[in-house]
């Protein structure tokens, strides 16, 4: 028995089938795709104001760990790690936004023996709370990198509690 043809509606050829497949999936596939990634990493000169703001805000936090060092050396020492993790830090905030390098900031004056760790506490929530707010008007990288460097500044802070 020879083999039949299979039925076709009526009005749709297999070519105008696939034709019309096709060209739904290619209209489709531009509608999902996000915008090319030279795009979609594009800084503005807002965000990259704001991504200098937060260098200057890691920077008062570094001149914080060596002040308070100072301040009290066996809370120093103890803290020498946390100082070594937000010096680094800094260094990848200052990668994120060229052209924003300052000169060291000044804290403000750092309380004696026992209200140092106090104080220092609060300037790390500090600095964690700025950049997670910053974290919210960046794109990309540079929000993951506020975003992670917040989330470490709020570890630190559970450490000197």
């Amino acid at each position: 028995m020879p083999p039949t043809a299979s039925p076709h509606p009526p009005g749709f050829s297999r070519r105008t089938l696939l034709a019309v497949s096709a060209t739904g999936l290619a209209l489709l596939a531009t509608g999902c795709s996000s915008p090319p990634a030279e795009e979609r990493e594009k800084v503005t000169s807002e965000q990259a104001d704001r991504l200098s703001a937060q260098v200057k805000v890691q920077e008062t936090l570094v001149a914080a760990f060596a002040a308070a060092g100072a301040a009290d050396a066996g809370l120093g020492a103890e803290v020498a790690v946390l100082a070594a993790q937000a010096d680094e830090q800094l260094t990848r905030l200052r990668a994120a936004a060229p052209g924003a390098s300052s000169p060291a900031a000044s804290s403000a004056p750092v309380p004696a023996a026992p209200g140092t760790r106090a104080w220092l506490r609060g300037q790390v929530a500090a600095a964690a709370t700025s950049h997670a707010a910053a974290c919210l008007d960046q794109s990309g990288a540079r929000a993951a990198l506020l975003g992670s460097v917040a989330a470490g500044l709020r570890g630190q802070d559970a450490r000197l509690a």
